[in-house]
């Protein structure tokens, strides 16, 4: 009885140390000196393309996943009822430039009818000094000089009125024309096409979403840096970076931007010193030519800061 207790205790022990020496065995290397681990997200430049103005999807080529170049079309919209209303304003800045000329002509000829009464009124007035003429003949004359004058201040005002009339009838014009330019969409950017946001046949209005693009060839990797390490992270320090969808496969990058302020960590960053609270942000410029790279992957990195550091045969993520 004695015997088999003391087998099996050593059995157990044995067990226990076989069990611990697996789990060392297991266990990720540390980190090489000269090279800091962080993980984070992929990012990329997002541009969100909107329409300037309404209308119905014609044609779309919107593809999600497309890559295009600066000024593709991406959507056409039915410019019909704004050609229209182009033609329409068109015939109404012309009828309103029309009426101004008219008008100007009249102001010429009213003025002049004011010039002529004034000098019959200067003629009357010394013959009425001399009797020659009588107060009715000049009260004539003088009435007349003032609907001369009258006529021409009208004249002005509508002059006036015809400018303004002929100013707004261009400008809507102008925002027509815009318009109409406005409704063939293309890419302000060479990018990849990340969300398709309307479909031909569909409506679109004014600052409805068309499409959100990205340049997946420059993408960013923030990862965040215990406040203890980083005095150790300089710009354009060499990184590498690793995700779950190719773990055979590192990209190269760079450390392009430095947090200038501490955060407390964030609840989906792994830190492998669970003792850190305060850290740093440190955003990787990540070569991604052949696109594989997608915003929102979750990555790990491994920054080189010490030059002469050699860089591990394997890239694991340390626990």
């Amino acid at each position: 009885m004695r015997k088999t207790w003391l087998w099996t205790l050593l059995g157990m022990i044995g067990l226990a140390g076989v069990s611990y020496a697996v789990f060392l065995w297991l266990l990720p290397p540390a980190l090489p000196a000269g090279i800091l681990y962080g993980n984070g997200r992929i990012e990329a430049t997002e541009v969100t393309v909107s329409a300037e103005v309404g209308g119905r999807v014609q044609e779309s080529a919107l593809v999600e996943g497309r890559t295009v170049r600066k000024n593709d079309l991406l959507v056409r919209l039915d410019e019909t009822d704004l050609n229209t209303r182009l033609a329409q304003t068109e015939a109404n800045a012309a009828a309103a430039q029309r009426a101004q000329v008219q008008v100007a002509r009249q102001l010429d000829t009213a003025r002049h009818h004011v010039q002529t009464a004034d000098e019959e009124l200067a003629r009357y007035r010394k013959l009425r000094e001399t009797g020659y003429v009588s107060a009715q003949m000049l009260d004539r004359v003088e009435n007349q000089q003032r609907e001369a004058r009258g006529q021409v201040e009208t004249l002005i005002a509508q002059r006036s009125q015809a400018a303004a009339s002929r100013e707004a009838a261009s400008r809507e014009v102008e925002l027509l024309r815009s318009q109409v330019g406005k409704a063939v969409i293309r890419a302000p950017a060479a990018g990849t096409i990340l969300t398709k946001g309307i479909e031909a046949g569909e409506l679109a209005a004014p600052g409805r979403t068309i499409a959100v693009l990205a340049d997946l060839a420059r993408i960013e990797l923030k990862i965040y840096v215990p406040e203890s390490e980083i005095g150790k992270v300089k710009l354009d320090d060499p990184a590498r970076v690793r995700v779950d969808a190719f773990p055979q496969r590192s990209f190269d990058g760079r450390v392009a931007r430095v947090d200038a302020r501490a955060q407390f960590t964030p609840k989906d960053v792994h830190m492998p010193d669970e003792r850190a609270r305060l850290v740093f942000g440190v955003t990787l410029a990540v070569d991604n030519p052949e696109g594989y790279l997608k915003p929102g992957m979750p990555a790990d990195a491994w920054v080189r800061w010490k030059p002469d550091a050699a860089w591990p045969q394997k890239l694991t993520v340390p626990r």
